[in-house]
């Protein structure tokens, strides 16, 4: 499979992401990762939009109910044309399979799924203090992600950090889609558990979702193209 950067467009209207987008050119069409706060401001026709523009994408609204409502939920999300979406495998490996039940069509064919383990701005202390997990994090992010990997997903979303963890505790080819990464020089900002795009590749990310690194560069175009050449290469 072919390593790739994902750009999070973490925008507040659809106007603002497709002059983002747009700003590219012709010739490079990013996969984009569409997530709540761009999603309930212009709904499903955000979708479209990038879309039809040529972009692949993630959506990213991270379902976490009930299994019926999940698998509902999914049937729903089925019918855009998206190529990843993702569901917190805290909601249990019943969840999970409702969630890919829902999202696969009468055909057979579904986008990839996968489940989100920790969020990268969580810590061990907080996961321990405020969620009241004893388990080390990485232990629990590897239980994560193989009850993921028994559910029938394609793979998770971990820190960078974790990658290699996942793959050992699952199978090579199960996915590590990874948030969290920075550039060298570049602010933590809300994240805890980070790293360069050159470290994602070499810890074994498969998708890197890079963020303000990004969107809020000087010049978006040339941070994009520094993040493929960091860790696709």
């Amino acid at each position: 499979m072919k390593k790739d950067v994902i750009i999070a467009c973490d925008f507040s209207s659809g106007r603002e992401t497709l002059d983002f987008l747009d700003s590219f050119g012709a010739g490079v069409k990013p996969f984009v990762k569409i997530g709540m706060e761009l999603f309930y401001a212009e709904g499903p026709q955000m979708v479209r939009d990038i879309r039809a523009r040529g972009h692949r994408i993630f959506l990213d609204l991270k379902l976490h109910d009930i299994p019926n409502t999940v698998r509902k939920a999914m049937k729903v999300l089925s019918g855009l044309d998206v190529d990843m979406c993702n569901v917190h495998a805290a909601g249990t490996i019943a969840m999970m399979q409702a969630a890919l039940e829902g999202l696969t069509r009468p055909d057979g064919t579904r986008p990839l799924l996968i489940a989100v383990t920790q969020l990268t701005s969580t810590s061990e202390e907080r996961m321990r203090e405020e969620l009241l997990i004893d388990a080390g994090i990485g232990e629990t992010i590897c239980h994560y992600a193989a009850n993921a990997c028994k559910a029938g997903l394609d793979g998770v979303v971990c820190s960078p950090l974790e990658a290699g963890m996942v793959k050992q505790a699952t199978f090579p080819s199960f996915l590590t889609v990874t948030p969290g990464i920075r550039f060298a020089d570049s602010a933590a900002d809300d994240q805890s558990r980070i790293t360069t795009p050159a470290r994602a590749r070499e810890l074994g990310s498969d998708y890197i979702v890079v963020g303000r690194p990004v969107t809020a560069a000087a010049d978006p175009v040339a941070s994009y193209l520094r993040c493929v050449e960091e860790f696709v290469k």
